[in-house]
């Protein structure tokens, strides 16, 4: 499986920008005295592909909805772009160029894939609801673009031109996967998050979601952080791994270095390590 190198000037973004397009400095996050997450300091440079892997209870999506707005962190700062995104509503971080996908799957399900796609557009579309009422013609021509956008990103994800009038409930699940990517990438995202991306795939569905991720990467100039159980997904694609247990991070490096770490071998991987 094919692991893709850091382009150093891709990562300065398109303006010359910083190096980091998301900076954690010690966030912690409790419930009622429980501490799900306890003092992390993450970072993702722009263009990478970025893992989160840990066992079941590691606190990996807690730190996911802390970075999406979803949870406020109880104490800790969360930077992206340059913009202090600590305690903001998830509307705003996606504003922001942010997306992400679920590990449930959470599609309209009575919705179209095409109308799906649509709905991801509407954080990005500019027109306003007195607009919408009257039909004016900007309000045509930006749905017409918003409608050929989304078929571009079907097309992309790999979802046929005859599936775009499916509803979503009745997609095979792997597509339905697709369906939610392509959703996500319809608001234009610096960065992608994906929870869980290939579960309940085959094996080859999982091969082909994770070439494409790679070739997201490539193609639009994402950035990706994902969680994934799957280590032959995490180790083939991605370029920095950061591992978590007990909502503490406990190693982070590039996969050859996590692959044989004693302690994450001992805390998740297991026999994983040397499969």
């Amino acid at each position: 499986m094919e692991t893709h190198a850091i382009d150093p000037q891709a990562m300065m973004g398109d303006e010359g920008g910083a190096r980091l397009l998301l900076e954690a400095h010690k966030v912690t996050k409790q419930f009622e005295g429980l501490t799900a997450n306890r003092d992390i300091d993450f970072d993702i440079p722009r263009n990478a592909i970025v893992a989160i892997i840990g066992p079941n209870g590691a606190g990996k999506t807690t730190f996911f909805n802390q970075l999406t707005g979803i949870y406020a962190p109880t104490s800790g700062s969360i930077s992206f772009d340059g913009v202090d995104i600590t305690g903001m509503q998830p509307h705003e971080v996606a504003e922001l160029g942010t997306a992400r996908t679920y590990q449930n799957i959470r599609l309209f399900q009575n919705m179209t894939a095409i109308a799906n796609v649509q709905v991801g557009r509407h954080v990005r579309m500019r027109g306003q609801w007195f607009h919408a009422i009257f039909g004016t013609p900007s309000i045509r021509r930006e749905e017409e673009e918003v409608l050929q956008r989304a078929r571009e990103l079907l097309e992309l994800v790999g979802l046929r031109r005859r599936t775009e009038n499916e509803l979503a409930k009745n997609l095979s699940y792997g597509d339905q996967r697709r369906l939610e990517v392509a959703r996500a990438l319809a608001s234009d995202p610096k960065l992608l998050l994906l929870d869980e991306p290939t579960a309940g795939m085959n094996p080859g569905e999982t091969r082909q979601m994770t070439d494409f991720i790679g070739r997201l990467r490539r193609e639009l100039r994402l950035t990706i952080l994902l969680i994934e159980h799957d280590m032959k997904v995490v180790m083939g694609v991605s370029e920095r791994i950061t591992v978590l247990d007990y909502g503490e991070k406990i190693a982070e490096g590039e996969p050859a270095e996590i692959r044989a770490n004693p302690r994450v071998i001992e805390a998740y991987l297991g026999k994983q390590a040397t499969a």
